[in-house]
């Protein structure tokens, strides 16, 4: 390869902001006159073929100037850890495989990289490497880690050890379909990773067309990686220890032809020669690892190279780049000028790259179409006579749930193994525990529809994933342990606000909250989770709902499954309680956010906000007790606290799938409006923010503080000052 020249004006329209190209490449002449893969083909013929190896390798070149050249520009991002799987990437596009997802968020450079060369951001109005770099980590462009808001690509990627969820559930809806996703040497520590895809393959054991591409670069993010000291094959025994049918390995030390040290090289410092022949291993091993996957084999294929090949740097140096990093900087020109192709070799990757998998990402992945669902019809919602006998309300909605599982045989129930537990045993009943054993005991089946890793993790991940894909799913947990899974569904939620298609919602059904847990102590008692569904309300998508009742919760249920790009979190008890409210009141407090369950007059007004169903109890009695004493009291339910907030506390004018309905003034004075207004919450005071915020009256909030160990859901509300007493002391202290 000949030095590199300043940009050509023979060079395509779309080459404008390349800073160097090259006079020549070898081989051009004999491997690069004809693309590889021909006009009416979606993925080259042979991949032994030396035309298609040698056009693999000019396009993993062109990912790595593009990373180079893109976040040079802003001396901000990540272009190591994609460098070192360059040559993977390039293969699974030229085998014709789009559907690529990763779990490395920091791989972002390169995926936009590929997208604008198969020219899916024109959809964005990228069109020339110049607006490529220019809107590179800028407002309403291409953001530093990956997400739905691009064209083309599938998934987020933000936390570590979230993509194989991802690349599950698009599986398990597409299943004639390859999901390639990248995990990193940083990703392979997460202890999710495994441990979700081992419990997927044995409730599917027939879905194995999702591809786990490892990495293996040798370092994380600022050192060595924890698992740079594993051989080869004790790395692929990892893998068949959990498992995995096929591990396909290439290790770029087997073609090294300078005597590079250390057991992980970089090819791009190989003779040409050397290259083909790396490039071209990696090309078959790609293809055998993709067949093995989609033939029913769990297969995963490593790529063992140095971090930061073919880029600025080398190791965890290579990870990003620094302020001194810009496009002047001596070692970005001299790795852009290395890597750099002629125009006509740039011309040679487009056309490769747009006619691969049938056309540009953003019109083929399944996640660029809307996924057809099966039609629910009317749900029969059995209403109950309030003041009639007490009802479980997760019970109610667990009949519901059921109905809609045998309705739509794609919908998926997750759950950590405590559904019964929960007073939703009835969902086992109608959809049955996916396992290999049958057991009428246990309403386990090979074919259900209940999905119960012991992982909080994995249980949000398939649900919140299916979601994001296009499917309906219900992730159902205790509320003290949900937390373990919260990371996932906020990255989902996130990504669902920023989609360009609408989906359905993630919805979730937590039960059998702290204050049912007395008994065992505060290791079960986690309302605090309330507090980190209270910050994402402002997100703008995002709706935590509070039903009352057994009536009010079938309500619930129904409406979050016509909605669309939104968050639902049901929480609710597992206990019987007392039916309060109607259909209707609850229809019309998904709209306004409350309803007034009682009222009555007297020398002054106390209002009584109450947040759940079992801190109604307390509530109650103390409106009786202020009662007796001739102060009025209003005892308001809030069932939507997000319809509460004012609109401009809500960021939902910029969701794809707005929704700016919130409570007016007027109608939030008539609710809440008194003399003293008090917030009562058995989980976290952040929930109340938005009555706090709005109400002008003497105002106070009830809400918890600890866990400890109690015989009775009362004693722990005592432990927390939830009494009808303390409620009742402090509405006399505010109004006299």
């Amino acid at each position: 390869m000949t030095a590199a020249t300043p940009i050509s004006s023979t060079a395509p329209a779309f080459c404008e902001g390349i800073q160097y190209f090259a006079d020549s490449l070898p081989q051009f002449e004999q491997y690069g006159k004809t693309p590889a893969i021909a006009p009416d083909q979606s993925a080259i013929a042979d991949p032994t073929d030396s035309t298609a190896v040698y056009q693999t390798l000019l396009a993993a070149d062109a990912l790595r100037y593009l990373i180079l050249q893109v976040t040079a520009s802003k001396a901000s991002g990540h272009p190591g850890g994609f460098a070192s799987q360059a040559e993977a990437y390039a293969a699974l596009v030229m085998l014709g495989y789009k559907n690529i997802i990763t779990e490395v968020g920091h791989h972002a450079p390169g995926f936009y990289s590929a997208m604008f060369i198969d020219r899916s951001l024109e959809d964005m109005g990228i069109s020339t490497v110049q607006q490529l770099r220019d809107r590179f980590r800028e407002k309403h462009g291409l953001l530093g880690h990956l997400s739905g808001l691009i064209p083309g690509i599938l998934a987020p990627a933000g936390p570590l050890g979230q993509g194989q969820h991802f690349a599950m559930s698009a599986a398990l809806l597409h299943r004639d379909k390859l999901f390639p996703f990248t995990v990193g040497d940083g990703g392979l520590g997460e202890p999710y990773i495994m441990s979700s895809m081992a419990h997927f393959h044995t409730a599917y054991p027939d879905v194995t067309n999702f591809l786990p591409i490892l990495v293996w670069n040798g370092y994380s993010q600022e050192h060595h990686s924890m698992v740079s000291t594993q051989s080869n094959e004790r790395m692929a025994a990892y893998w068949h220890g959990n498992g995995f049918e096929e591990v396909v390995l290439v290790d770029a030390k087997d073609f090294d032809d300078q005597n590079q040290p250390g057991d992980y090289v970089d090819s791009t410092a190989f003779s040409f020669e050397r290259r083909l022949t790396f490039t071209q291993a990696v090309l078959q091993a790609t293809d055998k690892a993709a067949r093995a996957a989609l033939s029913g084999k769990l297969t995963v294929f490593i790529l063992k190279q140095l971090k930061g090949a073919g880029v600025h740097a080398r190791g965890s140096k290579s990870h990003n780049l620094y302020a001194y990093h810009t496009l002047e900087n001596a070692d970005v020109i001299a790795a852009l000028k290395a890597r750099a192709l002629t125009p006509a070799a740039w011309e040679l990757v487009r056309t490769n790259a747009e006619r691969a998998g049938g056309g540009p990402a953003a019109k083929t992945v399944v996640t660029e179409s809307i996924l057809p669902l099966s039609d629910l019809g009317k749900l029969p919602l059995e209403e109950f006579s309030v003041g009639g006998d007490k009802q479980v309300s997760t019970t109610a909605m667990g009949r519901l749930v059921g109905i809609v599982g045998e309705r739509d045989r794609q919908f998926i129930v997750t759950n950590a193994d405590g559904n019964e537990a929960s007073g939703i045993g009835n969902i086992n009943q109608a959809l049955k525990v996916i396992h290999p054993t049958t057991d009428p005991l246990y309403n386990q089946s090979p074919n259900g529809q209940v999905y119960e890793p012991l992982s909080e993790d994995a249980c949000a991940g398939l649900a919140a994933g299916l979601a994001l894909m296009g499917g309906r799913s219900l992730w159902c947990s205790y509320e003290s342990f949900a937390i373990n899974g919260l990371p996932i569904w906020q990255t989902v939620t996130q990504a669902m606000a920023e989609l360009r298609r609408p989906t359905p919602a993630t919805v979730t059904l937590f039960t059998a909250g702290a204050l049912e847990q007395g008994r065992n102590g505060w290791t079960h008692q986690r309302p605090e989770v309330e507090a980190y569904f209270a910050g994402m309300m402002r997100n703008g998508n995002v709706f935590p709902l509070f039903p009352p009742d057994a009536n009010s919760i079938q309500v619930c249920y129904e409406w979050a499954l016509t909605t669309q790009n939104k968050g639902i979190v049901i929480t609710a008890s597992k206990s019987p309680l007392p039916v309060r409210t109607t259909f209707e009141q609850t229809r019309q407090a998904l709209q306004d956010g409350a309803i007034a369950l009682q009222e009555t007059s007297g020398s002054k007004t106390v209002v009584l906000a109450v947040l759940g169903d079992m801190t109604l109890i307390p509530a109650l009695e103390a409106a009786a007790q202020l009662q007796s004493q001739g102060i009025g009291v209003r005892v308001v339910s809030i069932i939507n606290p997000r319809r509460l907030y004012r609109p401009g506390d809500v960021a939902w004018d910029i969701c794809s799938e707005p929704d700016g309905s919130f409570l007016d003034d007027a109608r939030f004075e008539t609710l809440f409006g008194g003399d003293a207004l008090f917030g009562i919450t058995g989980g976290a005071s952040g929930m109340l923010e938005p009555v706090m915020l709005r109400s002008t009256a003497k105002r106070d909030t009830f809400a918890w503080k600890r866990g400890e160990t109690t015989a009775t859901a009362a004693q722990l509300m005592e432990l927390n000052g939830i009494t009808a007493a303390a409620l009742t002391q402090r509405a006399l202290e505010l109004v006299q």
